[in-house]
Order: structure tokens, then C-alpha cells, then sequence
């Protein structure tokens, strides 16, 4: 059975530049997509990723980066918005990197799409009556 995770990964500057996901996708058979990524030679790595793969597989993947020092932490928060504190501004749209807000083009209300926000919080302190919201 095929499990699909969202996880966070911090790479301490001394594994930026090793082929640490390519061994996730060679060696444990996972498949990624990376719904975030912060990542500069000589210092430490950021990677939200969302894993899919059989759960022994997935397992043992999240074993090694473990072993090799990377730091792992589940996605579980999750950003939601308070219907009764927005007034449809806009000021979400620009800053939101996977474009999980728009415009209805019919009420020019905004939109939220949950299932595009990857909850990496850029649009919480840019939303000036502070409708978005995070949830662990």
C-alpha cells in the first residue's frame, strides 16, 4: 500500500551538495515533489516534500536521512482562512508561491484553494486584517 507524506527536511551545510533525494528515489523507490526549496552552497538547506511510495520503502527512506543527519519534521500544519476576517484585498495573491489564491472574475471575491498551499506561511503576515491563519 502506497502512503503520501509532506515532510520537511533541513540539511546541515555540510549535505547541501550530496545527492541525498536522488538516493530516496534510487535506493527506496519514493517518488517526490518538491512543494518548497531553500537551498545555497555552503549553508544549511531547506525541502518541503511530499513522498509517495510503499510504506516499508518509505520507512527505511526516512531511516537513512535520519542516519545521515538530516532533520525531518511532518507538515502538519495547516494554513485555513477566516471567512469572516477577509476583505478579499488581494494582497495574498502576489505573495503566495504555489498560487493557492484568486480572483473570482464574476464577485472579484478571492479565492482560497487549500489544496494548493504547501502552509509555508508567506501569506499570514502579508494579509493585513489577518485572516489567514496556521493550525498545528
Amino acid at each position: 500500500m502506497a502512503v503520501i507524506k509532506k515532510i520537511v527536511l533541513r540539511f546541515p551545510k555540510r549535505l547541501v551538495d550530496r545527492p541525498i533525494i536522488y538516493r530516496l528515489v534510487k535506493d527506496y523507490d519514493l517518488e517526490f515533489n518538491i512543494l518548497k526549496a531553500s537551498i545555497t552552497p555552503e549553508q544549511e538547506g531547506l525541502l518541503v516534500l511530499e513522498l509517495k511510495g510503499k510504506q516499508d520503502e518509505y520507512d527505511k527512506g526516512i531511516d537513512f536521512l535520519i542516519k545521515a543527519g538530516v532533520n525531518i519534521q511532518s507538515l502538519s500544519q495547516d494554513v485555513t482562512r477566516n471567512e469572516e476576517k477577509c476583505t478579499s484585498c488581494g494582497a495574498c495573491i502576489t505573495i503566495c508561491p504555489t498560487g493557492a489564491f484568486r480572483v473570482d472574475t464574476k464577485t472579484r471575491l478571492i479565492l482560497f484553494d487549500n489544496d494548493k498551499c504547501i502552509a509555508c506561511g508567506a501569506c499570514i503576515p502579508a494579509c493585513p486584517p489577518r485572516a489567514m491563519e496556521v493550525h498545528f
